[in-house]
């Protein structure tokens, strides 16, 4: 065998030019992402989709659009492709502390109900769209110093469509300049040094967190009910306005009464239910489930 030739067919390989996607092709995987993923590419980004596909088509040595859409459609390979291009496709730009406004309402959500609670019960949050984690370490930071320390027990879930992302979460382990941007009283309680460059979340913060793959089309499957919380912010923009309005009416079935709901500011505008209070901030995009007349109280526009 010439390795030298080997190399060299590799190497031609790599600059081949894959030909440019045309409408046709455009519409085929728009059609397969919204009908797989309820994703919505909008015509606007078929560049991006272009770029994506062809970075990992040449990777894997095809060349053809058409080609391509065959093969992650079928069969174990399929799936298993589609897997690893989904995690391409999906924006995964997160940080500790993303959302300072909202964060702060949250907490300040949780210091009232440790106010009210008659009882030591658990406190469940979701992290809808979590990606690789920072999201639901900061809910659970926030957990630790406000509800753990009134007594109370407390869980966060992080859930995404992507495994990729969610192996990484798993892990809660960072680069120096991710974490760079946390108060140091937080750096020091919550993450020690794991090697150079590198530090992880500690145990008793990652005990209190699990992550799982979903599909926020398929919500129907997810048995998680009873929430206090459920963090959805940057997520509805992948979807097309009448499937935002129906994954939020799935969410606000699964909050217990009293329970808040944060979304993106302008991700969903003039989004009502009945059963849900809109919350009287500028700044933010929250809503308290009724149920609760202490909860309700103060914030809300009734």
């Amino acid at each position: 065998m010439n390795l030298n030739s080997s190399a060299g067919q590799d190497a031609a390989k790599a600059f081949v030019a894959i030909p440019k996607m045309t409408e046709v092709q455009f519409l085929r995987w728009q059609n397969l992402l919204e009908e797989r993923t309820g994703m919505c590419m909008p015509a606007q980004r078929q560049s991006f989709l272009q770029t994506s596909l062809s970075i990992r088509m040449r990777e894997i040595g095809c060349y053809d659009f058409d080609e391509y859409l065959e093969l992650v459609s079928r069969g174990a390979r399929g799936a298993i492709e589609w897997s690893v291009l989904v995690d391409r496709l999906t924006v995964q730009e997160t940080r500790f502390f993303r959302d300072p406004c909202a964060l702060k309402f949250v907490r300040t959500y949780m210091e009232k109900y440790c106010q009210i609670s008659s009882t030591l019960n658990s406190f469940n949050i979701w992290s809808v769209g979590c990606s690789s984690g920072e999201e639901v370490y900061t809910l659970a930071m926030q957990a630790e110093e406000v509800l753990n320390k009134n007594g109370f027990e407390y869980s966060v879930t992080g859930t995404d469509i992507s495994p990729v992302v969610l192996k990484k979460a798993r892990e809660g382990r960072y680069n120096e300049r991710k974490v760079a941007t946390l108060p140091e009283n937080l750096r020091q309680s919550y993450f020690h040094t794991v090697a150079q460059g590198k530090l992880q979340v500690t145990d008793f913060i990652r005990q209190r967190t699990c992550f799982t793959q979903v599909n926020v089309v398929e919500l129907d499957q997810i048995p998680l009910k009873n929430l206090n919380i459920i963090y959805c912010q940057n997520v509805l923009i992948y979807f097309r306005r009448w499937r935002r309005k129906e994954i939020l009416n799935a969410l606000v079935e699964r909050l217990a009464p009293g329970g808040l709901l944060i979304t993106g500011l302008g991700e969903m505008v003039e989004w009502q239910h009945p059963d849900m209070i809109a919350v009287n901030d500028s700044t933010i995009a929250a809503y308290i489930k009724r149920g609760s007349k202490q909860l309700n109280s103060g914030g809300a526009n009734q």
